[in-house]
């Protein structure tokens, strides 16, 4: 049977004071209020409020929210977390997304009816409690000021839709449907895996839940089929009413695309587009950065450790909120664009994104395994055998957590059916900054095949860090297609004597869903596998390319 951790609710902060707010339906939501001063002193005046809303419950140990809000409550702000529907001490299904906008509406509404409420209301929070503040913003309170989310997207968690006719499509993640069965699967959390080793990952969901003796309202909303059902109001989270945003991205979070994709779609609106305010931090998805001492890389931090975190971690949305709520300073003094260059400690600054000094520049795969400016006149075509039952691995036990590990990605180019392409070494520094993009023409024997590229600096000991990535999936792929692949964004300085590589691969597991090499569906119908031959060309035309994005004033 499974192994799994049950967390059920921690201990309300004596900081807090507890509270039950009704939503438009009837449902209570549980609420805690942290107001400046000590709890028998607290300062009832009206004043400035943040909202966090969450579903890892508001007094675990998971998001130290009580840690948070006391570093909030010093600086004057009232603050409110509560446990979104469904989840520890709030009543109702715990359904992913649907719920939010309204929530988070009414919410607001009874902030801005207390006593100690001035009005105004802004909202700070990571991953699901930064997607309820886009949630909260579509539904247009007036007395929501700013938000301030970090690593998350306004699609987050969504399945990857089949779209009749299209031959390609995103990779599914292996965390897509286990999300639903864990910390959305009733009002506590249910911690576990399946077991990688086993294909039947349908059956292990249906075990888990016999188990536990109830089912995932969330999980049989996307298995076997999925329903979509509407998030947001208007359909577009950035259709109706804008407001000020301070929108943090990582650039090892594995949520990053949906990032970047939020950012893509703001630049068309240009209500929102006004004042958009992006920040892109080294660090992954749980907050780990990449220069963090190796003392302090540990999956549970301590309260020493969080409390060395959190100037870094709150004060942007601070400085910003100083902005955009209070007035106490103009917009001007907050930089549209705040960019760490990854191996580095400096922050940059720019008006737009990409900087306007990037320039993109080509490297061509060669047969012998090179990776240089000058394109092979002459097409190869170089094959590898996809064999599922011996899947390329992950790079880290947990995705959200990449620079916890900061894995030595090299050993992964030395298995047979990972194709492996190197530059030459740097002679100078190289600062590089915006979109980097793989074009490849791809093929399979089998019906359906993803193909993943990896873009890593080789240091002069041989260690390689990954940079950039992105992976798609071919359908009919029998027949070749041209494909460009989104590497996502990069900020950071390649360094003299390093080297850029790049490995491409058929499979990225447990992290991405495997194809079994049948084409059927490998969440419900993947024990069945077959080997497939994948096949690129390298030179000609159709050269497997990769572009990538170069500061001026540096040499590539």
């Amino acid at each position: 049977m499974p192994q799994y951790l049950h967390m059920a609710p921690g201990p309300v902060s004596d900081l807090a004071r507890e509270a039950r707010v009704r939503m438009r339906d009837g449902i209570y939501l549980g609420t805690d209020v942290y107001l400046p001063g000590a709890p028998d002193a607290a300062d009832e005046t009206p004043g400035d409020t943040i909202l966090i809303r969450l579903p890892y419950d508001k007094s675990g140990a998971y998001c130290y929210i009580p840690q948070v809000a006391e570093y909030f409550t010093k600086r004057g702000y009232r603050v409110v977390a509560q446990d979104v529907r469904g989840k520890f001490r709030s009543e109702g299904e715990a359904l992913l997304f649907v719920h939010e906008a309204e929530d988070g509406y009414d919410a607001v509404e009874w902030i801005v009816s207390q006593s100690w409420s001035n009005g105004r209301v802004a909202m700070w929070g990571d991953s699901y409690y930064g997607y309820t503040q886009w949630a909260a913003a579509a539904s247009g309170h007036p007395a929501l000021k700013a938000i301030a989310p970090r690593v998350t997207g306004t699609g987050l968690g969504e399945p990857v839709h089949r779209t009749l006719g299209e031959r390609t499509r995103k990779v599914e993640m292996g965390i897509t449907n286990l999300y639903p069965l864990t910390h959305f699967f009733g009002n506590d959390t249910y911690l576990w895996e399946p077991d990688w080793r086993r294909r039947d990952f349908a059956g292990q969901a249906e075990e888990f839940m016999t188990m536990i003796g109830e089912r995932s309202i969330s999980y049989d909303q996307w298995v076997p089929q999925v329903v979509p059902l509407k998030r947001f109001p208007n359909g577009c989270p950035f259709a109706g009413r804008s407001l000020p945003v301070l929108h943090t991205v990582g650039w090892w979070d594995n949520c990053a695309p949906l990032s970047w994709t939020d950012v893509a779609a703001i630049a068309q609106h240009p209500n929102w587009d006004a004042h958009h305010y992006l920040r892109i931090e080294s660090i992954d998805h749980e907050n780990h950065t990449l220069l963090e001492p190796a003392e302090d890389r540990v999956a549970d931090r301590s309260a020493e450790q969080i409390a060395a975190m959190l100037p870094a971690y709150l004060d942007p949305a601070l400085e910003f909120f100083e902005v955009f709520v209070r007035g106490n300073s103009r917009p001007s003094e907050i930089p549209r664009v705040k960019w760490n260059l990854g191996g580095t400690d400096e922050y940059r600054t720019s008006e737009t994104w990409p900087p306007a000094q990037t320039r993109l520049t080509t490297r061509y795969a060669d047969v012998d395994g090179g990776l240089s400016a000058g394109r092979p006149t002459e097409a190869t075509a170089l094959s590898w055998t996809h064999d599922p039952e011996d899947l390329v691995p992950s790079s880290v036990p947990d995705a959200f957590s990449y620079l916890l590990h900061l894995p030595n990605e090299g050993p992964i180019g030395d298995r047979d059916d990972v194709l492996v392409f190197t530059s030459g070494a740097q002679s100078t520094d190289v600062d590089l900054a915006g979109p980097v993009t793989a074009r490849v023409r791809y093929r399979s024997t089998g019906p359906v095949a993803d193909c993943f590229v990896r873009v890593l600096d080789v240091a002069p000991d041989g260690t390689a860090l990954r940079i950039a990535r992105g992976q798609v999936q071919l359908r009919n792929a029998t027949e070749d297609e041209s494909l460009v692949i989104d590497l996502g964004q990069i900020g950071y300085r390649l360094r003299a004597g390093h080297r850029l590589r790049v490995h491409l691969s058929a499979s990225d597991y447990p992290e991405f869903l495997p194809q079994p090499g049948t084409g059927r569906d490998p969440w419900t119908e993947g024990e069945e596998t077959k080997p497939n031959t994948q096949t690129i060309l390298v030179g000609g035309p159709d050269a497997f390319a990769i572009d990538i994005p170069v500061l001026e004033g540096t040499l590539a």
